[in-house]
């Protein structure tokens, strides 16, 4: 079964050798004694033509085939300039089916018609097709040259617990009951926070890690309930050498994954001035809305005031610095408080946020009270983190990339699901595996869990 080349390979070079394919059918012409097979795979198209072939003629689209035969020169006038295999095509001698298929739920040249829900309840045909792919293997060589260029910086790759402790940073957690400690719960992390600072504290001093994160929040376009991260974190900095790292690398990523050189050093602007001279904290500096256009932000206050609770909250989390000149205030006026905070803007579209962080076990406190946590609430949330704050931590920040956002910028996709090989719907679903779904009651009563009110095909009450 093993393949000599793939369905993109061959070229005029190749005429008169014996190869071997293997792949799926896309389309099948039936010319009487003559039937051609456009040969699919990953790598692209190989016309295949049947001679006088029985077998031929049972093929269907999606079929799985393996074919061996001659490469031959197309016949004039019938040559695909826009395919690389495009002036060939292979003179068949054995076929063999190796799995057939059923009639696909939809043809995969002819989409513009098709739902998106449809998309991704059949979201493995889907994901045949060439442009689909495209964007997940630009996703690859994206995530691929982040981790290259970090490596050659110094920085090392830490995978940090995804079974965690609620530490609400703003959404809401999604939550895992535990078995063995019937009424606890672990919290799936929102980003990885305060282990890339515990990281800081053991002394890592350059990590990154592309992480999975989770946030029980209502969706959008750009968001979805579970979405992935580049983390960074780095310590003995200050916020140069967080933009220095962070330029450089996407200089990197952007040539080597599109072939574009960006203009560095990017822009700066205070939050202050974006909102006096565009009325967001996100502007989209571009004259013409034509390549890309960065913008860091800068200089974010450091508290909001929330008036339903009628509190400050943080704008961004409490463990980000304020400006030194700026800690006096604190107390008396939070609301000038600014904040050592900068977000990465692209084109009008956050794509990166990050802060020099609180290191200091007093300052931190004095945060954690200052937006309302009592001595216990602060124990029982934040204790490990203080307390390792006591063994000598030193000055750190960092940055997190919305590698989906990023992934979908570069490739022009209109929603991050584009560019996420099994993405949720807007209502938080997979329409593929029929998640989120009810489970037995065996399982709820080993958890000690009771449903209140009747759940859509549960027996449970």
């Amino acid at each position: 079964m093993k393949r000599t080349h793939t369905c993109g390979e061959l070229t005029e070079k190749d005429i008169g050798q014996k190869v071997t394919l293997l792949g799926w059918v896309h389309k099948r012409r039936d010319h009487g004694k003559i039937i051609f097979v456009d040969l699919r795979d990953r790598y692209g198209f190989t016309q295949v033509v049947f001679f006088k072939n029985k077998m031929a003629e049972e093929l269907r689209s999606e079929y799985v085939i393996r074919v061996t035969g001659t490469v031959q020169k197309r016949p004039p006038g019938t040559e695909n300039p826009r395919i690389s295999t495009g002036a060939i095509e292979l003179a068949a001698d054995e076929l063999e089916i190796i799995n057939p298929s059923q009639t696909p739920p939809f043809e995969l040249d002819e989409m513009a018609n098709v739902s998106e829900d449809i998309r991704l309840r059949y979201r493995f045909i889907d994901l045949r097709r060439h442009e689909v792919q495209k964007k997940i293997f630009l996703r690859h060589r994206i995530a691929k040259s982040m981790r290259d260029f970090l490596d050659r910086e110094g920085f090392i790759e830490v995978e940090t617990p995804i079974l965690t402790k609620s530490t609400p940073e703003g959404a809401r957690d999604f939550l895992v009951p535990s078995r063995l400690n019937r009424g606890k719960f672990f919290a799936l992390p929102q980003s990885p926070q305060l282990f890339k600072q515990l990281l800081m504290v053991a002394g890592v001093e350059r990590y990154f890690q592309i992480a999975k994160c989770f946030r029980d929040e209502d969706l959008r376009s750009d968001r979805q309930p579970e979405f992935t991260q580049l983390d960074m974190e780095m310590s003995f900095i200050d916020e140069e050498d967080i933009f220095g790292i962070t330029e450089r690398m996407l200089y990197y990523v952007f040539k080597e994954s599109l072939g574009i050189e960006l203009k560095i050093p990017f822009p700066r602007m205070s939050y202050q001035e974006a909102m006096e001279r565009y009325q967001t904290d996100k502007p989209d500096i571009r004259k013409d809305k034509s390549e890309f256009a960065f913008l860091w932000v800068v200089n974010f206050p450091l508290f909001k005031y929330n008036d339903e609770e009628k509190r400050w909250d943080m704008e961004h989390h409490p463990f980000t610095s304020p400006l030194e000149e700026d800690i006096h205030l604190i107390e008396k006026s939070p609301d000038k408080v600014r904040s050592r905070a900068y977000d990465l803007v692209i084109n009008g579209v956050e794509i990166a946020s990050g802060s020099i962080r609180i290191h200091r076990r007093e300052l931190q406190e004095v945060i954690f009270k200052r937006i309302g946590l009592g001595p216990e609430r602060i124990k029982e949330r934040f204790g490990f983190l203080l307390e390792a704050f006591t063994y000598g931590a030193p000055p750190h920040g960092g940055i997190a990339f919305g590698l989906d956002r990023l992934v979908a910028l570069m490739c022009g996709a209109e929603t991050i699901r584009e560019v996420i090989a099994f993405p949720k719907t807007q209502t938080g679903s997979c329409p593929m595996t029929d998640a989120p779904s009810v489970v037995e009651p065996k399982q709820l009563n080993e958890l000690g869990i009771n449903i209140i009110g009747k759940t859509k095909g549960s027996t449970n009450k």
